[in-house]
């Protein structure tokens, strides 16, 4: 015979069966979210980075395309801002062609002219980036024009023509530092040491924490004899050991490029000499046409 205490514990038993197999269902659709939540986050991930372009180029693919559906009045300089972009993470080749189709659809700028001439230098196309830097001269960039052309010959070794051409550009834009640190850098290798000083000054006390700028002064510290102050210099800038290493081969460029402008100028000295002496007649002899003329008669 079943009690009702015992019918109300059987009935308490069920209950708790059930809502624990309840709880245990409810547990492992929890579960099944959650993995199936990871992989749908998985396969984004592995969306956005596969593809032609990996990580950050994929990104700003996606921005480019983004600005191109849905273009706003200022989507030119969007989009120039997004290819300067990529020029300064090394992806020349990527600015090229995004060059061309921005020239496609807004037309050819002064600005996107500059852009393809520094990744044409910068992928190794010297003539065409040079016809291309010589489009900028009669622009208001032309001193980025003649920067470009200074850097062009700079990189052929052809330094003194580097320097006209670098000089030029700081005549346009005085209070440009790395132009005026390229002038003195350019003076430096074609072996005018003392015409290096002033622009690189200029350019240090302008910009005193671009490392480039800085590494230029040492050279120009080096060329000039004051190892000391130059040690210093680097000292508290920190240089590595790789960048010392590189700073010495350059001076040692400069000392052979500085012999070699001090030969030179002395040879002129000496032909100037030659060609201003006066001529020194002896006396009692005829120059030799009459004496050929005494003879014929």
């Amino acid at each position: 015979m079943v009690t009702t205490n015992d019918a109300t514990s059987d009935l308490c038993f069920q209950t708790v069966l059930v809502e624990r197999k309840a709880s245990t269902v409810r547990l492992r659709s929890t579960r099944h979210l959650v993995i199936l939540l990871a992989f749908a986050l998985l396969s984004a991930c592995a969306s956005k980075l596969s593809g032609y372009g990996v990580g950050p180029q994929a990104e700003r693919q996606a921005d480019i395309e983004q600005a191109n559906r849905d273009p706003a009045p200022d989507a030119p300089s969007t989009y120039l801002n997004l290819i300067e972009r990529m020029q300064a993470q090394g992806l020349y080749y990527a600015s090229l062609a995004h060059i061309d189709a921005f020239e496609k659809q807004y037309g050819v700028k002064p600005e996107t002219t500059l852009l393809r001439a520094d990744a044409l230098r910068m992928t190794d196309q010297p003539q065409a980036a040079s016809d291309t830097y010589t489009k900028l001269l009669q622009t208001p960039l032309a001193a980025r024009g003649y920067r470009g052309l200074g850097l062009i010959a700079g990189a052929s070794g052809d330094f003194g023509h580097a320097a006209q051409q670098l000089q030029e550009a700081v005549r346009l834009a005085p209070t440009d530092a790395p132009t005026l640190s390229d002038l003195g850098y350019a003076r430096l290798r074609e072996g005018d040491v003392n015409g290096a000083r002033v622009p690189l000054m200029k350019a240090a006390e302008l910009d005193h924490a671009n490392p480039k700028i800085v590494s230029n002064v040492v050279l120009f510290l080096l060329a000039d004899g004051k190892d000391t102050q130059a040690a210093a210099l680097m000292d508290q800038e920190k240089f590595s050991p790789d960048v010392r290493l590189a700073i010495r081969r350059e001076a040692a460029k400069v000392a052979m490029a500085t012999q070699a402008a001090q030969a030179q100028a002395k040879v002129a000295l000496a032909q100037q000499t030659a060609r201003s002496a006066p001529v020194v007649g002896v006396q009692g002899v005829e120059p030799a046409p009459r004496l050929l003329q005494r003879f014929s008669q």
